[in-house]
């Protein structure tokens, strides 16, 4: 039996638990919290945060390989182990251009990716050619570790820049934090793919999803997205060349702009399992966990076609802070046909917290239908 180390205990480790099941593969958890949701899915946990190479070293010591739930890891302290022979999937090599959005961005601009236009901001000098080269609004990111919205601001003028900046000024000097800042698209809509490369170099996708965001963070995914098969294999090749460049083993998810005029632009890359993959679950042959643990375990990869015309996906947020487990409403919306509630059992809410999504399959691939199931979905949900 393998047995995989998986750095950080989230939900997105939780959900490779069933997957490892089906597959005789053994997960161990390197993870801060005794209540974090994949503690219920090894009985060998280490507790302790994800960037303490440390505890990685003896989570070494019990896995053939090591895998990765998120980025906030120390990749030169990992360095010195995987020196010493230990196989992290996907490779820190792999890991390293994407962790800093700066680099990022760099890295995909000199493979001839298209990527928004951006620069690295330094907080102490003004540059005015560059604040008339990119026009407002702009957007203000920290370079590292921001999600769901955190840490992205936009910026609809050179005064509140200066004041985003001067008001953040000490908090950033004294954690170092540095900011990237890129043009504003007006985007028609948000794309998202998974894609998938085995230790053998092959690399396959998922279906290319619609994702919509409200106040920075993703409520709903519709798959497939409409758009024309021109864009889609567009968003392929994207996904193709960069795991390829990266030589990348595992599953990485490409979030992605599509402008009226069909123009498409990378917005992140997440060098792990992602949000936008969650209807692979209940939607398509093979989930994205399950692809996941087949490249980094080396074996054949999973069909990644859906089993249904269409789905949807909602995320539950927290809209309040709260130790509740919300039975009545998960209840509720069980009810509506065809639909799976993904529940990670975290103890506490608050909100914009992933508290658990759910799947809605759907008989027809009509974008209608989609949203008026997800906005059902919410009217349960959410109280307002």
């Amino acid at each position: 039996m393998k047995r995989v180390g998986v750095i950080g205990g989230g939900q997105l480790a939780w959900m490779m638990g069933d997957a490892a099941q089906r597959l005789g593969v053994e997960l161990v958890v390197q993870t801060p919290h005794s209540s974090d949701p994949a503690v219920s899915i090894s009985a060998d946990n280490i507790f302790a945060p994800v960037n303490d190479a440390n505890a990685t070293a003896e989570l070494a010591k019990k896995s053939d390989v090591i895998t990765f739930e998120n980025e906030f890891v120390d990749i030169q302290a990992l360095s010195n182990l995987a020196q010493q022979g230990v196989c992290f999937r996907p490779k820190l090599e792999a890991l390293a251009p994407l962790l800093d959005k700066y680099h990022q961005r760099c890295y995909l601009r000199d493979l001839g990716l298209p990527v928004p236009r951006f620069v690295a901001l330094d907080l102490l000098a003004e540059d005015d050619t560059t604040l008339s080269q990119l026009g407002f609004p702009v957007v203000l990111k920290t370079r590292r570790h921001g999600y769901d919205g955190q840490g992205t601001f936009i910026i609809k003028d050179k005064e509140t820049l200066k004041q985003k900046l001067e008001s953040d000024i000490t908090k950033i000097v004294e954690s170092q934090v540095s900011f990237l800042l890129e043009e504003f698209i007006p985007f028609e809509r948000e794309l998202a793919v998974i894609a998938v490369r085995s230790v053998d170099g092959k690399v396959v996708t998922y279906p290319v999803v619609e994702t919509q965001q409200e106040e920075q963070v993703c409520r709903r995914v519709l798959a497939s997205a409409d758009i024309s098969l021109e864009v889609a294999l567009e968003i392929e090749n994207i996904a193709r060349t960069l795991l390829n460049s990266l030589e990348a083993v595992g599953v990485f998810g490409i979030e992605l702009f599509l402008n009226s005029d069909g123009k498409v632009l990378i917005n992140e890359v997440a060098p792990r399992t992602h949000n936008s993959g969650h209807f692979s679950i209940d939607a398509c042959e093979t989930s994205q966990f399950e692809q996941h643990l087949r490249a980094v375990c080396g074996m054949q990869l999973g069909n990644t076609a859906m089993i249904c015309p269409g789905a949807v996906m909602v995320n539950l947020l927290g809209y309040e802070i709260s130790s509740s487990d919300y039975m009545t409403k998960r209840q509720q919306i069980e009810q509506i046909p065809q639909a799976r509630v993904h529940w990670y059992g975290k103890t506490e809410s608050r909100p914009g917290r992933k508290l658990g999504h759910v799947t809605v399959l759907l008989d027809t691939h009509n974008r209608d239908q989609a949203m008026a199931i997800a906005r059902n979905i919410e009217s349960i949900w959410y109280p307002n």
